[in-house]
């Protein structure tokens, strides 16, 4: 029996592998699972038969929810040829302070190290849009590289990447969150993370990579890829003189016309 939250994963990573995003076993995704679509397809009862985790950080917020996960050391290339050995669907204990594995992670795997960023993250979103469901991490290539040449101020980052194209101020209107750099994996970082997903559904690791937020997979997908395609253009200009350009008037009637709120403070 094909299992779609399986199969979108399985998707969606190859594509992202594909993009040259997720390099060996470089980003993670989860994704909040209503329990209705679980119990339909994989059964939630017998939870106490199923291998248990112990958390480092408590989520009471997400009792009781499911979810499913990219592992850890796995690779995305690989998950669309064995998802069961490189996903994992899990439920968040009652208490908060442990993860139950309902399906996948075979052969003692475990979900990804990143665990607490997305948790956190998953959250602080889901305080500002309960419709709120996928949390998304990986290294698209251009906007890695931009975070070694351009200065690392939000509200900048942010105008410079409105500025590439068109689409931009109208896909990511919230702007660019920035966490300074920090050991991945820490909930030094995943807590950094999760305060700026309260303000923004991006936010960039510098020299490492972004994080993206959504309520749909496709959702959580375009937006890194709009981010990814406006630091592509940036970083295609180098050094040449730009002879035009977006103005903050022209950025404002767009922002009219597709009904959209900019962050406050970076236009003009």
């Amino acid at each position: 029996m094909e299992v779609p939250f399986i199969r979108e994963m399985a998707e969606i990573t190859f594509h992202m592998w594909r993009l040259g995003w997720d390099e060996r076993n470089g980003g993670n995704i989860s994704y909040l699972l209503d329990e209705a679509e679980v119990a339909k397809y994989l059964g939630a009862a017998s939870v106490t038969e199923r291998r248990k985790l112990q958390l480092t950080f408590p989520v009471k917020e997400l009792a009781g929810r499911y979810f499913i996960v990219t592992g850890s050391g796995k690779y995305f290339k690989n998950v669309i040829s064995d998802p069961e050995a490189n996903l994992g669907v899990l439920r968040v204990a009652e208490g908060g302070d442990q993860v139950e594995i309902l399906w996948g992670l075979r052969d003692g795997a475990v979900p990804t190290s990143e665990l607490p960023a997305h948790f956190m993250s998953h959250i602080e979103r889901l305080k500002v849009d309960p419709a709120h469901r996928i949390i998304m991490h990986c290294h698209a290539t251009h906007a890695l590289a931009m975070t070694f040449v351009h200065e690392l101020d939000e509200k900048k980052l942010t105008k410079t990447l409105w500025e590439m194209c068109t689409e931009c101020l109208v896909v990511f209107p919230d702007g660019i969150g920035i966490v300074p750099w920090m050991v991945p994996g820490s909930p030094d970082i995943g807590r950094a993370t999760a305060a700026k997903m309260r303000e923004h559904r991006v936010v960039v690791w510098p020299q490492h990579g972004i994080f993206g937020t959504g309520t749909t997979m496709d959702e959580a997908f375009g937006l890194i890829e709009t981010v990814e395609k406006a630091a592509q253009i940036y970083m295609l200009l180098g050094d040449r003189p730009v002879l035009q350009k977006i103005t903050d008037a022209q950025l404002r009637d767009l922002a009219v016309a597709f009904g959209v709120t900019p962050q406050p403070g970076i236009l003009s």
